[in-house]
C-alpha cells in the first residue's frame, strides 16, 4: 500500500536502504547512555540475610525465593534489577543465605515449585503449590501487601525463619 496517495504533504519518498541504516544508527544511539549516572550503584554497608524455610511437604521440585525491596515488584520481583533470586532443589528444611545486601527495608517471597515448571500453578484460583513471606505476611484474597512482609537489613547479619504455607 503506497501511503504518499494518502498523505501528498509527506515530501519525496526515500530510498529504502538509507531509511534502514537511519533507524539501525537511531536505534544504535538510545542504547548509549546520556550521563555516567545512568546505571544504578549501591555504595554503603552490606548484610548477610540467612532465610530458613521450614513446613515443606515434599522435597520434589524446586523453591525459588524472591528477595526485593521495591513494593511494585513484591512478590515476583519483576522490573527490580536489584533483586536477589535464588532457585535451590526442594527439601524438608532449609538454609539459604544471601550475601552482600545492602542495608535497608527488604521482603521475601518464596514459592515450592514441586513440579519445576517455573510458575505457581493454580487450580480455581487458589494456589496448588506451597509459598510463604517474610515476617509470615497474612494472604487473604491474593498476596500479601509489601508493608505487611517487609523487613530491617541492619548493618549486622539478620536470621529470617518463613514458614511454608498450602491451601491445596
Amino acid at each position: 500500500m503506497q501511503f504518499r496517495a494518502l498523505f501528498p504533504r509527506v515530501g519525496p519518498p526515500l530510498p529504502y536502504r538509507r531509511w534502514a541504516i537511519g533507524a539501525i544508527t537511531f536505534s544504535g544511539a538510545a542504547l548509549i547512555p546520556i550521563s555516567p549516572q545512568a546505571a544504578p550503584v549501591t555504595v554503603g554497608p552490606f548484610s548477610n540475610v540467612h532465610v530458613e524455610i521450614t513446613g515443606l511437604r515434599s522435597a520434589k521440585g524446586l523453591v525459588r525465593v524472591c528477595m526485593t525491596r521495591i513494593p511494585r515488584s513484591f512478590p515476583d520481583c519483576k522490573d527490580d534489577p536489584a533483586s536477589r533470586q535464588m532457585s535451590v532443589t526442594a527439601d524438608k528444611a532449609l538454609k539459604l543465605t544471601f550475601t552482600d545486601v545492602p542495608v535497608g527495608s527488604w521482603a521475601i517471597a518464596v514459592l515450592h515449585d514441586e513440579n519445576s515448571n517455573g510458575k505457581a500453578d493454580k487450580a480455581l484460583m487458589i494456589p496448588r503449590e506451597g509459598f510463604g513471606f517474610s515476617r509470615d505476611a497474612p494472604v487473604r484474597f491474593g498476596p500479601p501487601r509489601f508493608k505487611d512482609a517487609v523487613f530491617a537489613v541492619p548493618q549486622d547479619d539478620v536470621s529470617i525463619s518463613i514458614r511454608m504455607r498450602y491451601m491445596l
